[in-house]
C-alpha cells in the first residue's frame, strides 16, 4: 500500500542535510520509494486512490531514535525522587524489582513506554532490561522499533540465575529475533561494576558472532571512576579498551565521567554515546562532555534513561536542555548547534547503534519511519530556521502522525492499533498494587517494633 506525506519543510537528514520547502515523499509498503516537491510528486501519482498525510504547515522529518532507555520502568516514574544513584538503586529500585519483575511487569510496562514514546515522535528505542520477550512483544504490538539487550550481570535476579543464564537467554534472543521487522537484538552487559572481565568478553564475543551491538552503562558517576581506579589501576574507557572489549558496534550509555585521554578512545574505537542529560541532572551524576565529543567525531544520540530517573520519555525536551547545558559549562553559545542536535536525534543515533542503512534519515530506499509535526502553533511562529524551531521552540504535543515501518500507527495523536485507555488503566492497577504492598510492609515493620518495644 502507498502512502504520501507533504509539509510546508521536508528535512532529510541526509549526508547533505537537504530541506525541501513543500516537499513530500512517498511510501511503499515499508520503504520510501520517492521524495520530491509536493507539486511534482503530485504529477506523478494518481493520489484520489493514495492516501495522503501532513499538510501545508507541516514539517516532515525522520522519527526520532532514543539510544538508551529500561522502557519497564515507567511503572516506577515518581517512586523514588531526589534520590543519589546508588541510594536510588539499592534502597528502592532494585529492591522493588526484586519483587514485582516479571514477564507482565515487564510488557505491561513496555507497552505503556512505547505508546508515550510514539506520541513524541520515537519510532526505534534502545533497550537494556529483563524479559526480553515481553519487551519485544510489547513493541511489536505497538508497531515500534526496538533495539533489545538481555541485561547481563554476575549476579542473581529474578529474570536469571547469573551470567551464563543472562548470556544463554542473550542467545537465545537474538536467533529467535534477527531477521524479525521490528526487533532488532543486542547484548546487553550492564557495566563494568556488575559485570566481571570474562563476562564482559564473553558478551563481546557473542556481539561479535552475529553481528549485533553492544549496549552498556559506562562512566555514570564518579564513584564508578575510582571504583575502576582502585580496582584496575586506569579509568573505565581506558579498561574496556585494554581488555578488547572496544570490538564491533559498542554503545555507551550516559559517558559523563571521560577525559580527554578517553574520549581520543571512543573516537578511535567508533563507540557510540548515549547522552542522557535529564537523568544525569536529576541523580546528580555529572554532564556528559557531549561537545568536546562532537569536535572529536564521537556520533552521540540522546538517550532517556528510565522513566523512574527521568520522569519522561520526550526526547525534545532532552535535547531543547541538552544544547543549552553544553552551551553554559563550556561558556560557548557556537557549541552544539541546532542541527547538530538534530543530528542527534536522528542520524547518529542511528549510526551510534549501527542501523544508518536502515533508519535516521529519510532517503529513497530506507526504512518508512517518518514523523509529521503542526507548525501552526503559536509557540512556532514565525519560522526563520526549522531546525531552531523544532529544536528549541517545539514540544512532543506538536507530533500529529507517526509511521514506523510505513505503517500510519499514531494519526492526529491517537495510536491507531491499540486502546490507548486500557494501557493507561493498566499502570493504574500496577501503581495500586505496588502501594498497597509498600503500605504493608510499613505496617509490618510498625508490628514488629511493636513486639519488640511495647510488648
Amino acid at each position: 500500500m502507498k502512502s504520501i506525506l507533504r509539509g510546508r519543510y521536508l528535512i532529510t537528514m541526509n549526508e547533505n542535510d537537504e530541506i525541501i520547502e513543500n516537499g513530500a515523499l512517498v511510501i511503499d509498503d515499508d520503504r520510501i520509494i520517492e521524495i520530491n516537491t509536493f507539486q511534482e510528486i503530485l504529477k506523478k501519482y494518481k493520489t484520489a486512490s493514495i492516501p495522503i498525510y501532513g499538510h501545508s504547515d507541516a514539517a516532515i522529518m525522520p522519527g526520532f531514535i532514543n539510544t538508551h532507555t529500561h522502557a519497564a520502568m515507567v511503572l516506577l516514574r515518581g517512586i523514588a525522587d531526589d534520590l543519589p544513584l546508588y541510594q536510588w538503586l539499592r534502597e528502592h529500585i532494585w529492591p522493588l524489582e526484586g519483587k514485582f519483575l516479571s514477564k507482565e511487569f515487564v510488557y505491561d510496562g513496555t507497552c505503556l513506554a512505547c505508546l508515550e514514546m510514539l506520541k513524541n515522535g520515537i519510532t526505534t528505542f534502545n533497550d537494556m532490561y529483563f524479559f526480553t520477550d515481553s519487551i519485544a512483544n510489547a513493541a511489536k504490538d505497538l508497531k515500534i522499533k526496538a533495539v533489545i539487550g538481555q541485561g547481563i550481570l554476575d549476579f542473581e535476579t529474578p529474570s536469571g540465575r547469573g551470567p551464563d543464564d543472562y548470556l544463554t537467554k542473550a542467545l537465545e534472543f537474538i536467533n529467535k529475533y534477527k531477521n524479525d521487522e521490528f526487533i532488532f537484538p543486542s547484548v546487553a552487559p550492564h557495566s563494568i561494576y556488575t559485570c566481571s572481565k570474562d563476562t564482559l568478553l564473553k558478551s563481546k564475543e557473542i556481539a561479535l558472532k552475529f553481528g549485533v551491538p553492544i549496549h552498556i552503562h559506562l562512566s555514570e558517576t564518579f564513584n564508578e571512576v575510582e571504583d575502576s581506579i582502585k580496582k584496575y589501576g586506569m579509568r573505565p574507557v581506558k579498561y574496556l579498551k585494554e581488555i578488547g572489549f572496544f570490538e564491533g558496534t559498542v554503545l555507551a550509555a550516559h559517558s559523563v565521567w571521560v577525559d580527554e585521554e578517553e574520549i581520543e578512545i571512543m573516537s578511535n574505537f567508533g563507540v557510540g554515546v548515549s547522552h542522557c542529560i535529564e537523568s544525569n541532572l536529576k541523580l546528580s551524576s555529572g554532564i556528559a562532555p557531549i561537545a568536546r565529543m562532537v569536535k572529536k567525531g564521537v556520533k552521540v544520540g540522546l538517550g532517556t534513561d528510565g522513566a523512574a530517573s527521568n520522569n519522561n520519555l520526550d526526547l525534545l525536551e532532552e535535547i531543547s536542555i541538552a544544547a543549552k547545558v553544553q552551551k553554559g559549562i563550556t561558556g560557548d553559545p557556537t557549541v552544539v548547534d541546532v542541527k547538530t542536535c538534530m543530528k542527534m536525534l536522528t542520524i547518529w543515533a542511528a549510526k551510534a547503534l549501527g542501523l544508518e542503512n536502515y533508519i535516521g534519515s529519510l532517503e529513497v530506499g530506507k526504512k518508512a519511519d517518518v514523523v509529521t509535526m503542526n507548525l501552526r502553533k503559536p509557540h512556532l511562529q514565525p519560522i526563520y530556521d526549522i531546525y531552531s524551531t523544532i529544536i528549541y521552540s517545539a514540544k512532543s504535543s506538536d507530533i500529529e502522525d507517526v509511521f514506523v515501518n510505513g505503517k500510519p500507527v499514531i494519526i492526529n495523536g491517537r495510536h491507531q492499533f491499540i486502546d490507548e485507555d486500557e494501557l493507561i488503566n493498566k499502570s493504574i492497577w500496577w501503581a495500586e498494587k505496588i502501594k498497597a504492598d509498600n503500605k504493608n510492609l510499613i505496617l509490618k515493620i510498625f508490628l514488629f517494633l511493636y513486639l519488640i518495644f511495647i510488648v
